[in-house]
């Protein structure tokens, strides 16, 4: 199974409507190419099953701030269960790591109907990292937050600017690899998180493309909204 890890990116979020994502649309696109995974409408739907400890203490250090924090989550495309993923996300003095590996079926469907996470010697390090951590923090499945994402990339400075609409919730833990879920929607429609994601720079020009009028940057993490939209049922 193969393993990825990426370095300390730069991650900007802001609260953004979809008039005003066409509106940026419109200032980039003849800067940045489309994702080559999107669809014939530019985008690809995201879920993600997140996970904490029985004291929910990676929801509670997105509402306090806490600095470095990490949380684990199982992803998946397309609502396609033929490539799934293991990521360990790490926001650390503002910038944001993501560590990465192929989980195969078997395990995934263990954790769905038991929400244990099961032994196995043969996985890369990140999942026995997983392992040891969820034996010691007793880690559960907790919510499944989905979106639809369009995404443009410019290759110098690793630059991506993303947008994630229909952000929804769902805790059906045990059916994450069903082609269709029922989501309970955590924020007005046609609102969105616009988000601007580099490495060490991001070039001037595209600096100045990317001033974005009234929108202000700020923090928003999907899994605290998501929990906290489930805890209030």
């Amino acid at each position: 199974m193969e393993e990825k890890e990426r370095k300390y990116r730069h991650e900007q979020k802001y609260c953004c409507t979809k008039g005003q994502f066409e509106v940026i649309r419109n200032t980039v696109k003849g800067l940045m190419r489309m994702d080559s995974h999107a669809n014939a409408q530019g985008m690809y739907h995201i879920r993600s099953l997140y996970f904490d400890d029985m004291w929910d203490n990676c929801w509670r250090e997105n509402e306090d701030g806490n600095n470095p924090r990490e949380k684990f989550r199982i992803r998946i495309y397309d609502g396609s269960a033929e490539r799934i993923s293991l990521e360990l996300k790490r926001k650390e003095n503002g910038k944001t790591q993501k560590l990465s590996c192929l989980l195969n079926k078997e395990n995934c469907m263990e954790i769905l109907q038991t929400g244990k996470i099961p032994f196995d010697a043969q996985a890369p390090p990140l999942y026995q990292k997983f392992y040891a951590v969820g034996q010691m923090k007793v880690l559960r499945p907790k919510v499944i937050v989905a979106y639809d994402r369009t995404v443009y990339i410019y290759h110098s400075g690793n630059v991506r600017v993303t947008y994630d609409e229909n952000i929804s919730s769902c805790t059906e833990i045990q059916s994450f690899l069903s082609p269709r879920l029922i989501y309970r929607p955590v924020m007005q429609c046609g609102q969105g998180i616009l988000e601007v994601k580099y490495d060490e720079f991001l070039p001037d020009y595209l600096y100045s493309a990317l001033q974005f009028g009234e929108l202000r940057e700020e923090t928003f993490s999907k899994y605290y909204y998501c929990r906290k939209f489930s805890l209030q049922r």
